[in-house]
């Protein structure tokens, strides 16, 4: 009896425990789609579960860091959401394409219009980033998530050492800069095509060398055992023949 008291405590604590692991990493968070690379452009997903049974999320804002600006943030439109782009003075310019720059986005937020994340659900906001810093690794985006009943869950706690943090802010991490500078993976280069399209015509014609090389060889063949089975043919006359005669005298 003591035995199976044990187990079945046991058992609940292993649930207890997978519950709340689900829980906790149920939060908002940032993913690119593709690659965020240095000095490059990206669009990525901000990805916003509900972590609550008995309400729905019904606005959103993400802030963007100014100590590493953006000049531009484009939200993708999303059905039932309002998005609002709000931009902050600079203290130092930014300059690109050789424009200078005094301000850049500071906050995006979304705010349900006729739809709403329910229990169980999740939704992705999309924007356009750039251009990304080439002096950083990451870029905090800090979110705050409204529910309708009025809660609000402030996403804006760093990771400072190996233990996550109870309402991690989401973080975008930035690969190396590429050669195009436009994030998304680099494309091959012309001069790499017209190398790949000369390695697959070289191959195709040493295939066709070989290919004629094949057919010339079995052509000589041919020809070889033509003239071997007519001469052969001539001796076996000849023989007969000369037996024809031996055998007449």
């Amino acid at each position: 009896m003591n035995l199976s008291r044990v187990a079945l405590a046991a058992g609940t604590a292993a649930a207890s425990v997978v519950l709340l692991s689900g829980t906790a990493f149920a939060h908002v968070s940032v993913q690119p789609q593709g690659e965020a690379a240095k000095g490059g452009y990206a669009t990525v997903n901000i990805k916003v579960p509900n972590e609550r049974d008995n309400a729905s999320t019904v606005k959103l804002e993400v802030s963007f860091p100014l100590d590493h600006p953006l000049a531009s943030v484009m939200p993708q439109p999303v059905p039932g959401w309002k998005a609002e782009v709000t931009k902050a003075k600079l203290d130092k310019p930014l300059t690109l394409h050789g424009k200078q720059i005094n301000e850049a986005v500071s906050k995006v937020t979304w705010t349900a219009d006729g739809s709403k994340i329910g229990p169980g659900q999740f939704q992705q906001f999309p924007l356009s980033l750039g251009q990304l810093p080439e002096d950083a690794d990451q870029l905090v985006l800090k979110a705050v998530q409204t529910y309708d009943n009025d809660e609000v869950v402030r996403w804006i706690e760093e990771q400072k050492g190996s233990e996550e943090p109870q309402n991690p802010a989401p973080v975008l991490k930035l690969s190396a800069a590429g050669d195009d500078h436009h994030g998304g993976g680099a494309t091959p280069t012309a001069s790499a095509s017209a190398a790949a399209d000369a390695k697959a015509g070289h191959e195709d014609g040493a295939g066709a060398r070989t290919e004629t090389a094949s057919a010339s060889s079995s052509d000589t063949t041919a020809r070889v055992l033509g003239v071997i089975g007519i001469l052969v043919g001539i001796a076996g006359v000849a023989f007969g023949v000369l037996a024809g005669r031996r055998r007449s005298a």
